[in-house]
């Protein structure tokens, strides 16, 4: 967790999602253009900071949220713009992914962070 100007904190998180073989350009063209709504959606969820990273079909996915991840999630969840961003991208995920009791996706624990 960052406190930030004003007393506001940030919660970190990173999670991995595994992309469907033959699909990681397609997916690159998509996340180069999200649609307007979709970023303005997750900003008024509360995450201040999102990047996506590949290495072939492995994604790991960081940001930086204003309350805990399943407050901002559930917001985000509640949301028909994100239900259309989600039908629109279930295509290129595998169907299994690995996560373990309680999680929503597999988390990464961070064990190093240098401000």
């Amino acid at each position: 967790m960052v406190v930030v100007g004003g007393g506001v904190r940030l919660r970190r998180i990173a999670f991995l999602l595994h992309l469907r073989p033959g699909t990681g350009e397609a997916y690159d063209r998509d996340h180069a253009a999200v649609w307007p709504e979709m970023l303005a959606l997750l900003k008024r969820a509360g995450i201040s900071e999102y990047s996506i990273f590949r290495r072939d079909e492995l994604l790991v996915l960081y940001m930086r949220l204003e309350e805990d991840f399943d407050t901002v999630w559930d917001r985000i969840e509640a949301d028909p713009v994100n239900t259309r961003w989600q039908q629109a991208m279930s295509a290129y995920f595998v169907p299994q992914q690995e996560t373990r009791p309680g999680e929503r996706f597999p988390f990464m624990r961070e064990v190093f962070y240098m401000d």
